[in-house]
C-alpha cells in the first residue's frame, strides 16, 4: 500500500520545531491523533479544526498506522 499520508503530512523545521503537521497549516497531527483517542468524531475534530478535510483524518490515522507498524516498543 502506498503511504499517501505523505500528501497531507509535511514536516518543517521551521515550522512547530519540525513536528508532522497537514500540510498548508499549523495543526500538529499529534493533536488530533490526542482528540481521536479520547473519543472525539472526525465530525468534531473538522468542526475544531475547519481548516482540516475527512481525507486530513484519515491521511493521520495512516500515519499513527504505518508508525505503529515501525517502531519496536519495549515495556
Amino acid at each position: 500500500m502506498q503511504e499517501q499520508w505523505r500528501d497531507r503530512i509535511v514536516r518543517d523545521s521551521h515550522v512547530l520545531h519540525g513536528k508532522p503537521c497537514f500540510r498548508e497549516t499549523r495543526i500538529p497531527v499529534a493533536l488530533v491523533l490526542g482528540y481521536l483517542a479520547w473519543g472525539k468524531t472526525t465530525s468534531e475534530v473538522i468542526e475544531q479544526f475547519p481548516d482540516l478535510k475527512l481525507a486530513d483524518i484519515a491521511a493521520a490515522l495512516e500515519y499513527a498506522r504505518d508508525l505503529a507498524d515501525f517502531e519496536t516498543v519495549t515495556f
